[in-house]
């Protein structure tokens, strides 16, 4: 019987890890108003780059960035990117395992003008003042919805999830 009572606890403690890294999950995409990027050109050239968004309740990641920088002319060619949010070096315990979320997207140009264009921009102006302004207006940028098709988020040594499939909201156990 003591390996059961072993195997409950172990079930419990995973419960309630699990139920831990939910709440970190979801309080980590609030703390950022910027992502690092990593994009490649048509040759698989990488860039890696930053830069601001905002996210919509499906974890659609929508930026807008110049249409001179590498990383817009990266994502025209070739729409696979990948996202990542990562805790402040200064504000880590360990420096080897900062806690941070990967999403691997496909990136989808919105038409500037459009309803879309309009209702995301306005998630801009709420969330970034009156820089928009200026923003919104030079014709140059381009604005992204990068959509997730699967994720990780890692919260410390052997304590990496997976985010996947049609609930990106969900996180689903560790990974080994």
């Amino acid at each position: 019987m003591k390996w059961q009572h072993e195997r409950d606890a172990n079930i419990t403690y995973c419960m309630n890890s699990l139920e831990q890294a939910q709440i970190e999950y979801e309080a980590l995409i609030q703390k950022f108003q910027s992502a690092i990027i990593a994009t490649a050109n048509k040759q698989g050239i990488p860039n890696a780059s930053y830069t601001p968004f905002v996210i919509d309740e499906f974890k659609n990641i929508y930026i807008y960035i110049s249409g001179l920088s590498t990383h817009t002319q990266n994502l025209v060619v070739n729409p696979h990117a990948s996202v990542m949010l990562i805790e402040d070096e200064d504000k880590t315990e360990q420096i080897f395992a900062r806690h941070r979320l990967t999403f691997e997207c496909t990136a989808t140009l919105i038409e500037r003008d459009s309803d879309t264009w309009y209702e995301i921009m306005n998630s801009f102006h709420a969330r970034f003042g009156e820089i928009m302004e200026v923003l919104s207006g030079l014709q140059d940028f381009r604005m992204f919805k990068l959509t997730p098709k699967e994720g990780r988020f890692v919260i410390g040594f052997g304590a990496a999830y997976f985010i996947s499939g049609n609930d990106l909201n969900q996180l689903k156990g560790r990974s080994v």
